[in-house]
C-alpha cells in the first residue's frame, strides 16, 4: 500500500519502484485509468502559479518522486524515499507492454525523434504493439485525442513537457479505459538516441538534471532559480511542521 504525503501542499506517494509498477499493471488489468505524474521541483513551483495544473497534480492517481529536490524535501520530513525516475519508469512500462502484449501509444517530441524511436523500439522488441504514435507539434488537439481514443491504448507515454503533457493526460482520463498515462518529458529524445543520457554515476548521485543542464545550457533558466527557491521553501515547510 502506498502512503501519500504532501510537500508544500502537493501530493507525493511513498512507495517502492516495484510497487509503482505494480499499481500501473493492476490498473490496466482492472480496466481503470491511472494518471502517473513524476513530480519534480519545477512542477511544484509551476503549480503554485497555475491553479488548473495544481488541480491535476492533486487528482492524479499516482504521484511518484522524480526530481532529487523532491527526495531532499521528503528527507526534511524524515522520509527516506527512493527516487523513481520518470525515464526509468516509462522504460519499464515499455518493457511491460512488450512482455505482456499490451497496446502502447506514444505522443510527443519532434517528428524525426518519434520516427526513430518507433523504429528502435520495434527492433529491440519485435512483438511490441505500438497502436499510436505522433509527434508533439500539432494544432488539432481534439482530433489527436480522438485518434488516441480509437487506438485503445493500455499505456500512453506523453512527451510534451509539463504542464501540457499532464493536461493532455488528464483530458484522456475521461476518454480512455484501462490506460496508464505518464508524462515523460524529454525521455523520447534519450530512448531514440538523439540525446545521450547521463553516465550511471551521475544518475546514482541524483545529478542527472545537472548533467543535462551542462549539455543543454538553455535548461539553466528553467532550473534556476526554481530549484533553490523550492529547497528554501521545503526547509521552511518542514520547520512549520
Amino acid at each position: 500500500m502506498k502512503k501519500r504525503v504532501y510537500i508544500q501542499g502537493f501530493p507525493v506517494d511513498i512507495l517502492s519502484y516495484a510497487q509503482a509498477l505494480e499499481y500501473a499493471k493492476n490498473a490496466i488489468y482492472n480496466g481503470e485509468n491511472m494518471q502517473v505524474i513524476t513530480i519534480n521541483p519545477e512542477m511544484v513551483e509551476l503549480a503554485k502559479k497555475n491553479k488548473d495544473f495544481a488541480d491535476i497534480l492533486k487528482h492524479a492517481e499516482l504521484v511518484v518522486p522524480d526530481g532529487v529536490g523532491i527526495k531532499i524535501a521528503l528527507k526534511l520530513k524524515g522520509i527516506n524515499q527512493e527516487r523513481i525516475g520518470g525515464i526509468d519508469y516509462s522504460r519499464s512500462l515499455i518493457e511491460l507492454c512488450a512482455r505482456e502484449n499490451l497496446r502502447l501509444a506514444l505522443l510527443g517530441a519532434k517528428e524525426e525523434v518519434i520516427t526513430s524511436l518507433c523504429e528502435k523500439l520495434k527492433t529491440e522488441f519485435s512483438n511490441l504493439n505500438i497502436v499510436f504514435s505522433h509527434n508533439g507539434y500539432f494544432d488539432n488537439e481534439n482530433e489527436i485525442l480522438e485518434e488516441i481514443k480509437k487506438s485503445r491504448p493500455q499505456v500512453l507515454l506523453c512527451a510534451l513537457g509539463a504542464p501540457k503533457q499532464e493536461i493532455i493526460n488528464y483530458r484522456l482520463k475521461e476518454m480512455l479505459q484501462g490506460c496508464t498515462m505518464v508524462g515523460v518529458g524529454g525521455s523520447f529524445d534519450v530512448f531514440s538516441g538523439h540525446v545521450q543520457r547521463a553516465p550511471i554515476i551521475w544518475q546514482k548521485l541524483g545529478l542527472e538534471w545537472l548533467y543535462r543542464t551542462i549539455k543543454q545550457p538553455e535548461r539553466f533558466k528553467r532550473i534556476f532559480p526554481t530549484l533553490p527557491i523550492f529547497l528554501f521553501e521545503s526547509i521552511m515547510d518542514s520547520i512549520k511542521k
